[in-house]
């Protein structure tokens, strides 16, 4: 009867009677050469890896969090890019000790969200891996627009300048790695990479779920 009155729903696929279906899970279930390196890279030394094309299940996952409410599937989200840390870690591009700092979200989003998702997520994928821990250093400062529809320079304007640091620097010592759902022009995560490094924290890479 409750399925009746509120039918269960893929965040995935749509699919009817379950939350994330065995096909939709196997889509974001992390390959064995995962995480890619991508471009735009947002500094000379900082290199930006990504789970996968921001399509299908991935991106429906994504926009189901963010725009839908399913908080259900930060879950699935969550995993996913801790599998993509566990990489990044064994792979030496990260050490120990590292700290994830999530990409800033706007405000009024993340209200309008229940809470600022990326971080949500960041803080299942370290939930079992205790040498990194998540800090959300990073905030977005008023009038910073919503990117859909922004051009590539339109969204560099918008976000320059506009990053904030709302933690002292001494707290992120070792490693950092930057942390986001989605990267498309690269603007918000290269402004987070360059207030960080400005701050004197050493970032080491950006990870993304997905990439556009």
């Amino acid at each position: 009867m409750l399925d009746l009155v509120l039918p269960l729903e893929c965040g995935g696929c749509g699919a009817t009677a379950t939350r994330w279906c065995a096909v939709c899970a196997r889509n974001l279930a992390l390959r064995p050469d995962d995480p890619h390196l991508i471009t735009p890279r947002v500094a000379a030394s900082v290199p930006v890896f990504s789970l996968g094309r921001y399509a299908g299940a991935r991106r429906n996952a994504i926009v189901a969090v963010k725009e839908r409410g399913r908080s259900d599937l930060i879950t699935h989200l969550g995993a996913a890019l801790g599998g993509g840390l566990g990489r990044l870690l064994d792979w030496g591009v990260l050490g120990a000790g590292t700290v994830v700092v999530p990409a800033p979200t706007r405000r009024s989003a993340a209200r309008r969200r229940g809470g600022d998702p990326v971080t949500r997520i960041a803080q299942v994928a370290t939930a079992d891996t205790d040498a990194v821990s998540v800090v959300a250093a990073l905030r977005m400062a008023a009038l910073v627009r919503d990117s859909v529809g922004l051009s590539s320079g339109q969204r560099q304007r918008n976000v320059a300048g506009r990053v904030r640091l709302c933690r002292a620097a001494d707290t992120l010592a070792g490693d950092v790695l930057v942390v986001d759902d989605i990267v498309t022009t690269g603007a918000t995560a290269a402004e987070s990479v360059r207030v960080l490094q400005t701050s004197g924290a050493q970032v080491a890479a950006v990870l993304t779920l997905a990439h556009a």
